[in-house]
């Protein structure tokens, strides 16, 4: 069984003096990053394997979701994820090792958002409906692939299996900013 799990990084700050790809998280982020940590251990939905970009707001984000599950997952840090398009990201899956059951992927919008939404050929139609509406920072969806091997993936041939925010993990933090 193959899961993927699809985190849009945290909270970063609007702007950092080495570019974008250097936006620390904000403190909201790291909370909200945090949370999520603690809704993967909670939920057992802990990854073999995590795909990052390297900018810095994906690394802390990790950096984050890690402190909170008490390991430190087999990690690969690929500059060609910054800011990625779907495609990028469908070609990354398919180089994932088989041994791999769930896989953890903090990238960014708008590829994160579409990739999601094409590898996602059914599921709940509520969740479906919110993802595509809005995928916030700090949001999540998992993707069930069943037994389709990584490098056979198809567009269509997953199940959201659920779509969780920061706001359904704590109330008074609002998804639209």
């Amino acid at each position: 069984m193959h899961r993927l799990v699809l985190l849009r990084h945290a909270k970063a700050a609007r702007e950092a003096g080495g570019g974008d790809r250097q936006r620390p998280l904000t403190r909201r982020g790291r909370e909200d990053a945090a949370r999520v940590g603690r809704y993967l251990v909670e939920e057992k939905l802990l990854p073999n394997l995590a795909v990052i970009s390297d900018a810095q707001r994906t690394r802390e984000t990790l950096d984050c979701v890690m402190g909170e599950t008490g390991r430190n997952f087999k990690t690969l840090i690929d500059p060609a994820l910054y800011l990625a398009e779907d495609f990028i990201l469908m070609a990354e899956l398919h180089k994932t090792p088989e041994l791999v059951q769930t896989m953890l992927v903090v990238g960014h919008n708008p590829g994160l958002a579409d990739f999601a939404l094409r590898i996602s050929g059914e599921g709940d139609a509520q969740a479906l409906a919110h993802m595509e509406m809005k995928f916030p920072t700090s949001g999540l969806a998992v993707v069930e692939l069943g037994d389709t091997p990584w490098a056979k993936a198809e567009w269509g041939a997953g199940r959201l299996e659920r779509f969780v925010t920061p706001s359904m993990l704590v109330e008074g933090v609002d998804d639209l900013d």
